[in-house]
């Protein structure tokens, strides 16, 4: 499904005053394309999944599926989120059917259903496991288990590892590819993480600090598996780090009252360190 979100705008109450979180947010998302939002810490990124999947409505403007008005949640997107969320009750299984039996499946095909997608993340031998005796790249695994046996059209990703270790990330993020190259969903995945992003997205959208606007949009056009020592993965990677850069010293301007500054970026690596990212 193509995803659009048309000059939106979004604010809260906040103290009794108003809070611009988006500031008129364009977004385009082609059908079975795999877009990242990437930006500072409150910029609104998960603002803009909560607006996709219906759980909140702008404050003007138009959010757009296949280009009819999102007016609440569906089935046919689906989020998954930095917690896994799994319900403590229910083992691995039990946990991938819950959405399949909501949805009226009958036992026999949400069962063969289940299974095949815990195949799909490597976890056939944790059916009977429960929450407690996973670790937290497992439980990740059930959370994208249980939103893909869905066969969701868009898939909502909001920072979904950002707990995990480098290497259990890693490994996720091969296995999120395999299975997005094989069913073809609309996937917008929300990260921190400038090396996650040019690594998984076919674009990369850069958000700026609140309220949140689109600062830029940057597209990776390399063949997948990427490897993180290509010099155009790392001048990808090294131009938004910049823009990065520029947006957090904006806000520190804001907080401190005062000119702050940091270092035009020279490798890939310290400038990351610098700002407290990752690549």
């Amino acid at each position: 499904m193509r995803v659009e979100l048309q000059h939106v705008f979004k604010s809260f109450p906040h103290n009794g005053e108003t809070l611009d979180v988006l500031h008129d947010i364009t977004v385009v998302v082609e059908e079975g394309e795999f877009v990242c939002l990437l930006g500072p810490s409150g910029c609104g990124k998960s603002t803009i999944i909560h607006l996709i999947a219906g759980l909140e409505r702008p404050t003007s403007g138009a959010v757009l599926v296949d280009g009819r008005p999102v007016d609440g949640p569906s089935p046919s997107r689906i989020v998954v989120f930095q917690d896994a969320a799994l319900f403590p009750w229910l083992n691995v299984l039990g946990n991938v059917e819950f959405g399949l039996r909501m949805a009226g499946l009958p036992k026999a095909k949400r069962r063969a259903r289940a299974l095949e997608f815990l195949r799909l993340v490597h976890l056939s031998r944790f059916t009977h496991a429960y929450p407690h005796q996973l670790s937290g790249g497992m439980k990740q695994r059930v959370a994208i288990a249980r939103a893909l046996a869905l066969q969701p059209d868009v898939l909502l990703m909001d920072e979904p590892f950002a707990s995990l270790d480098a290497q259990t990330r890693a490994v996720l993020q091969n296995e999120l590819l395999e299975i997005w190259q094989l069913a073809r969903p609309t996937v917008i995945f929300v990260t921190h993480n400038v090396r996650e992003a040019t690594g998984l997205a076919d674009r990369v959208y850069v958000v700026s600090a609140r309220p949140g606007r689109v600062r830029e949009v940057e597209r990776i056009a390399l063949a997948r598996p990427r490897h993180a020592e290509d010099p155009t993965l790392i001048a990808h990677q090294r131009k938004i780090l910049g823009l990065l850069g520029e947006e957090i010293e904006e806000v520190l301007r804001e907080e401190l009252g005062e000119q702050v500054h940091f270092p035009e970026a020279q490798h890939p690596v310290p400038p990351e360190q610098s700002l407290g990212m990752h690549i």
